[in-house]
Parts: structure tokens; C-alpha cells; sequence
């Protein structure tokens, strides 16, 4: 089996549609029950044998840079920083230089949260004659509109992509995860110096000469691209659908000390150095790092980031960084 120890981390998205999460905050540093999804990808990249990650960023860049330059993951860590977006395959080739001739590699969506069995597909593509080969999902038939649907042969090799069809439209239940394993022959189909992307202008290149295989993701995979896919991810952790919920449900609760009359219920999370006062009750309250809780406060279905501070019953809202809420408010997620 080839040796897999390099990847790219796609890491330069704005995360508008996490918005306000991701006011002041880039996505891939967004926490998952108190800890950054790319830390958990980094812990993942690691178990599997990855020793160095290349990630091209943009917004917010220095965050990412100062965060994992130096790491407790034993991965050393390059960066590109890309003042204007070059598209995701436009991305890559950016980074073309941290890669050698002949060299298999991964790359990874920074907002993606899994388990996913990796090295078996990697063992598919070398198995294969493939160019690429595509971690993809079978979702339920309700979802197909917020995807991109994947169709394949008999043998798993792609043969058409279908843009988030309807339901009618629809070939096929499975999507592209965005886990991808590349030959290095990837390049010659990115020009420089282009805004590229690869479903739209690298992958129907490879289609026309059946050069893109897939491997079946069984395990726990989630892209935390909204508000709502953020927190149903938060609860899959903790209700322990997802494998590495083992690993971090300890960080629930972050280094905060709490009243003895808290009531917390369902999938909520307390981040560090929050301070929260007496008869306080939370229920499905996602609570970041430094935030103040009055006396006598309900907090339900709500995520509350950094340095917010509460002062009244809140219900259905998400309260941005720094933001001082003291009249009840209600529908705001």
C-alpha cells in the first residue's frame, strides 16, 4: 500500500452562512462541544499516519496560522494565504509546490466533522487506475436538495455529478463528502494562476476519461456549513453518533466553575472562564468561551459565543461575540 503522509486542509472560506458564528472567528476554528472542528480533523489526520498539512487560508488567516504553526499533533504545518479566492481547485494548485511528483495525497474540507475509515479509502485508490477517488455518503431523500449528488458504475467509478437536483431529478442518494485522494497527475488539469473549481471545471475533465473512483463513507460524517448543521453535529458528538464524541466529551464542560442550581437538558455545552449566576437553566444551549450569565436565566436552543453577555431569558437566538442581551428576544437563528 502507498504511504499517504501529506494533505491539504481547504481552510480560506469567509463561513457567511455560519453568520454570526463566524463573526471575528474563521470556520474552521468554530468549537465542537469546546474544540475547534480543525483540531479535531488534525487529531484524525494524525491517527492515520498524516505528518505534514499544507492549508490555504483567507479570511482570518492569522488565527489559523498562530493556532496550528506550532501544534501538539506531530504535523508540521505550511500555509498558503490567498488575498483574492482562487476556487477550490485553484486553491490546490497554489500549494502544487508542497507535493512531490508521483506523490498520493488527501485533501480536506475544514468544516467537515468525521469518522470516517480514510485509510480504507486510500487502499481503494490504490487500487484503482483512478486519478481521484471521492469519500461519498448515502443521505436520506429529504436532504438531496442541499447536496451534490454523485451517480457511479457498477465498479464505483463516477459518471455524472448532479448539482443539489430535486428530489424527482435525483440519480442517486450518495454526495460528495468533500474527502478527496489525489495523484499528483491532478495538476495538469488546474491551470495557474485561474479561479478553478473542481465540480465545475477539474472533475468533468476526469469524468470524460473515467478517472474519478469514490469510497463509501459508512461512518458518522457531517459538514457543518449552517447554523442548524452546526448544532445538530454539536448533539450527533454528544449523543455519541459520532466516534470521536468519546474522545472530547470531557470538554462539555470547559473550565468554568458551576452554581450548584444550574439545570442544563439536552445537547449543551459550557465553554471556559464563563461566568454564570444562580437559578440558571440552559437547554440546548451551545455556550462559547468567556460569556456572562445573569441570576434567574433561561437560556433554550440557543448558541451564545464569546464574551456575549445575558441578562434576560433568551429562546431561538444566536447571540454574536461581545453583544450584551438584556431585553427577552426571540427567533433570531
Amino acid at each position: 500500500m502507498v504511504n499517504v503522509s501529506k494533505a491539504m486542509i481547504m481552510a480560506a472560506g469567509v463561513g457567511s452562512r455560519l453568520e454570526p458564528l463566524t463573526d471575528g472567528i474563521p470556520k474552521p476554528l468554530v468549537p465542537i462541544v469546546n474544540k475547534p472542528v480543525m483540531d479535531i480533523m488534525f487529531e484524525k489526520l494524525a491517527s492515520i499516519g498524516i505528518e505534514k498539512v499544507i492549508a490555504n487560508t483567507h479570511y482570518l488567516a492569522d488565527q489559523i496560522i498562530n493556532r496550528y504553526k506550532t501544534n501538539n499533533f506531530n504535523i508540521a504545518f505550511n500555509y498558503i494565504f490567498e488575498e483574492n479566492l482562487s476556487g477550490t481547485a485553484g486553491g490546490l494548485k497554489k500549494c502544487q509546490f508542497f507535493f512531490e511528483q508521483g506523490e498520493t495525497f488527501l485533501v480536506m474540507s475544514a468544516d467537515g466533522l468525521t469518522d470516517a475509515d480514510i485509510k480504507r479509502g486510500i487502499e481503494i485508490h490504490n487500487n484503482s487506475n483512478a486519478i481521484a477517488t471521492i469519500g461519498i455518503k448515502k443521505i436520506d431523500t429529504e436532504q438531496i436538495p442541499n447536496f451534490g449528488v454523485v451517480v457511479t458504475d457498477k465498479d464505483g467509478y463516477i459518471i455524472e455529478f448532479q448539482e443539489k437536483p430535486s428530489i424527482d431529478e435525483a440519480k442517486s442518494n450518495f454526495i460528495n463528502t468533500g474527502i478527496y485522494i489525489f495523484d499528483y497527475k491532478i495538476f495538469d488539469y488546474i491551470p495557474e494562476n485561474t479561479f478553478y473549481d473542481f465540480a465545475k471545471n477539474v472533475f468533468p475533465k476526469l469524468l470524460e476519461e473515467r478517472a474519478i473512483n469514490t469510497f463509501e463513507i459508512e461512518e458518522y460524517w457531517s459538514d457543518i456549513g449552517t447554523i442548524e448543521q452546526y448544532k445538530q453535529s454539536t448533539s450527533d458528538v454528544l449523543e455519541g453518533e459520532c466516534k470521536i464524541g468519546s474522545e472530547i466529551l470531557c470538554n462539555k464542560i470547559s473550565k468554568t466553575k458551576l452554581p450548584d442550581d444550574i439545570c442544563m437538558g439536552g445537547y449543551g455545552t459550557i465553554g471556559k472562564n464563563c461566568k454564570i449566576g444562580q437559578n440558571v437553566t440552559l437547554i440546548n444551549a451551545i455556550i462559547w468561551d468567556d460569556v456572562e450569565i445573569g441570576n434567574d436565566i433561561t437560556i433554550e436552543n440557543a448558541v451564545i459565543c464569546n464574551k456575549a453577555k445575558i441578562l434576560c431569558n433568551i429562546k431561538d437566538v444566536i447571540v454574536p461575540k461581545n453583544q450584551i442581551i438584556n431585553e427577552v428576544v426571540t427567533n433570531r437563528t
